[in-house]
């Protein structure tokens, strides 16, 4: 009676335990080799040319030969464990990283053929050119309306107050903002629920006429009607701007973006569509991540 128990614990575990095949002509895993990225890294219509891009904290190595392109007009999701180098190599992008002393990026970053680690680049201009939205809405302890104006005001895009007006408008228009908000711009934007912050924060980023916005996990704190107006606007966005989002969530890759980016300890493992991505990935440690076999 104890053996015939056993066997039937065995076959529930079995029934309840999903085998995956993986093909045996992908990558063994467990196996990167650095520098390689299966699928497809590159595009011919780039927006960022990123070539043999390392990122140094002190003597450890975060980031390790990486080669990618980001294309105009795309949604671009990186995906990976905590701590693969995700939102390291997007803070690369417009120099985020310059703030922590101990960082130190090396090989070739351009934008628009412009190499953007150029000593002589102007950080600030950069910034306008690729906005940031964080993993938390940060607004400032100003108004609505000084929010979203504050970018414009200081880069000098609005002379006159109508000009700004139409900026702040615009704005908040297209991060779908302008009818919960029109009467109540003078209003602290920190009062605003978590979701209307972040929004505002997208209004803020998109104020300057940015070619590229990068975001960094920009639903990890918002409910899930918040984070599908932000889904939403990102697919609107897509039509105007590039877009570079760090999520840990699956799913919303799957929903937001066109391609879809795995790292892993500080390799890009594979690029590629996102529905080849989630449905027959090239690497086997893209197949193990998004099984839920290990992150």
């Amino acid at each position: 009676m104890t053996n015939m128990n056993q066997t039937v614990a065995r076959e529930t575990a079995d029934q309840a335990t999903p085998v995956v095949a993986v093909e045996a002509s992908k990558p063994a895993h467990g196996s990167v080799e650095e520098g390689k990225t299966v699928g497809k890294p590159f595009s011919d219509k780039a927006k960022f040319k990123l070539r043999d891009v390392e990122v140094f904290y002190g003597e450890n190595r975060a980031i390790k030969n990486i080669s990618l392109d980001i294309a105009r007009n795309e949604v671009i999701a990186f995906i990976g464990p905590s701590g693969c180098g995700k939102s390291t190599f997007l803070r690369c992008l417009n120099r985020m990283n310059d703030s922590i002393d101990s960082c130190r990026v090396t090989g070739s970053l351009m934008l628009d053929d412009i190499d953007i680690y150029d000593p002589k680049r102007d950080v600030v201009e950069l910034r306008a050119r690729v906005g940031m939205v964080f993993q938390k809405p940060n607004p400032f302890p100003k108004s609505i309306y000084e929010n979203v104006a504050y970018g414009p005001r200081i880069h000098g895009l609005a002379n006159r107050k109508a000009d700004l007006d139409e900026i702040v408008e615009n704005s908040l228009r297209k991060a779908g903002l302008w009818d919960e908000v029109k009467d109540r711009l003078d209003a602290t934007a920190t009062g605003m629920s978590g979701g209307q912050q972040q929004r505002l924060c997208i209004a803020r980023a998109i104020a300057v006429s940015p070619e590229v916005v990068l975001m960094d996990e920009p639903c990890s704190a918002l409910d899930p009607i918040a984070t599908a107006k932000v889904e939403e606007l990102i697919a609107e966005l897509s039509e105007s701007y590039t877009i570079v989002i760090v999520t840990h969530s699956m799913q919303q890759a799957a929903r937001v973006s066109h391609r879809t980016a795995y790292f892993h300890l500080g390799n890009l493992v594979e690029v590629n569509e996102t529905s080849k991505v989630f449905t027959s990935p090239e690497h086997e440690l893209t197949e193990s991540y998004i099984t839920g076999r290990f992150g």
